[in-house]
Formats: structure tokens, C-alpha cells, sequence
């Protein structure tokens, strides 16, 4: 079924996030370069979590109580956590104001929209 399918891509991403990211203590973060393989690995494993948790808001009553001792169980809830506060950034401005452009507004990962496109 598609949940035990991704429940399994999920374990794997955890742990090829956790082979990235090992030597990261949580309070710094990772610098990924952008359409990296590592960068690849993040998004993935990111977007896996967003359709978790797609499946997880359509599901019965019955099946969320399954997937949350799931998700429990494996710890998957606290690997996210912890992979994402080694992911975000200290200050996560893309882009904003300097003393060149002084007036330019400030950009953040979080106020973007990331525009993906399939080819």
C-alpha cells in the first residue's frame, strides 16, 4: 500500500539525512549548496514528510491512531525535528536590504514560495 511504501522511503531518507548531517551538532547548522546531491537528499526527504503528512490529514480516525504509533515508534517525528535544526539556517534571509540596496525587501525561507517544476 502507498503508506507502507513511504514509511519505507521515509526510513531510508533518515538515514542517508543522517550520514549528511552526523557530524552537525544541533544549535549549527549544514551548509548545503543548492541542487547538490546532498541538496537533492534534503528536498526529497522534505517532501516526503509534506506527502506524510498529506496521508496522515486524509486518513480515518483508525488509521492516524496506526501511523502516529508508527511514527512513535520509529522516532521519525524527533529525527525530523532534529534534521531541521540542523537545516535551518541562523538568520534565514535569502536576500534583503545591504548598503547597496538599501530599500530591497527582505526575502526569507519561510515568506518564499519554492516553486518546483517537473521535466
Amino acid at each position: 500500500s502507498p503508506p507502507a511504501a513511504l514509511m519505507s522511503l521515509l526510513a531510508t531518507q533518515e538515514l542517508l539525512l543522517e550520514n549528511i548531517l552526523e557530524c552537525i551538532p544541533v544549535g549549527e547548522f549544514a551548509v548545503i549548496q543548492p541542487l547538490s546531491d546532498e541538496f537533492c537528499l534534503v528536498l526529497g526527504y522534505l517532501l516526503t514528510w509534506k506527502l506524510t503528512l498529506a496521508f496522515f490529514k486524509a486518513a480515518s480516525s483508525q488509521l492516524r491512531v496506526l501511523y502516529s504509533q508508527y511514527l512513535r515508534r520509529t522516532k521519525s517525528l524527533n529525527k525530523l525535528l532534529y534534521h531541521l535544526f540542523r537545516l535551518m539556517p541562523e538568520n534565514p534571509v535569502s536576500s534583503g536590504p545591504t548598503l547597496e540596496a538599501p530599500n530591497k525587501d527582505t526575502k526569507t525561507f519561510f515568506t518564499e514560495e519554492l516553486h518546483l517544476d517537473v521535466k
